[in-house]
């Protein structure tokens, strides 16, 4: 065998053999009891939405929203009683191709030069678990809808870069763009918009 190949047998066998202790740990886990009640403030930096549109049938179209502030109120001892108010930044949307977001922030779609942000606050908490469905109102373009969203505890920890306590969640949820006044081009482009959340909450004090 090269010694290219024996490096790498080497290399895997000595991974495998090193006890879990001896393996780099992350800062975070999924562990409730690393959460500490109080307020978060969302971290914009790793907060975003992804949304995904079924286009024409033939491909999906993916487009990013990242976060532009917001807060939680969490008690993990109190899951039900959790408050959380996000918004994003719609005028910062971005996809692959900047001709198509450009129509997208257009007078068809969002018309961001009026509308530059839509916001998620939560009215009901339901959790079993590190689960929750969390129902609230979503305004897009200002036109407020209530939606759930399927939420999930994702890990905890202290960011050793801010010394904060942070905790994450993942989240979907499914809405019709046509009753928030997006629905250029529907039928041809689906009016079921699937969105995945990812947020990131840093404990503010």
């Amino acid at each position: 065998m090269p010694r290219f190949g024996v490096s790498v047998a080497f290399a895997a066998v000595l991974a495998i053999a090193l006890p879990v202790s001896a393996q780099p740990q992350l800062p975070g886990a999924p562990d409730r009891s690393r959460v500490v009640a109080g307020q978060y403030q969302v971290d914009p930096e790793h907060t975003q939405v992804v949304w995904t549109v079924n286009h024409m049938g033939i491909t999906p179209l993916t487009g990013a929203i990242a976060a532009g502030g917001g807060t939680l109120d969490l008690d993990p001892a109190k899951p039900e009683a959790a408050k959380v108010n996000v918004t994003f930044n719609i005028a910062d949307m971005t996809t692959t191709a900047p001709a198509f977001t450009k129509h997208l922030l257009g007078a068809d779609f969002f018309e961001a030069d009026k509308h530059p942000s839509a916001s998620f606050t939560s009215t009901a908490v339901e959790a079993s678990g590190n689960k929750a469905k969390i129902t609230g109102n979503l305004t897009i373009k200002g036109v407020t809808r209530p939606v759930t969203l399927d939420a999930e505890f994702f890990g905890a920890g202290t960011n050793p870069m801010s010394k904060k306590l942070e905790a994450g969640f993942t989240a979907t949820a499914q809405i019709k763009r046509s009753e928030f006044g997006l629905g250029y081009g529907v039928p041809i482009v689906s009016d079921l918009v699937d969105l995945r959340i990812a947020a990131a909450f840093r404990k503010a004090n």
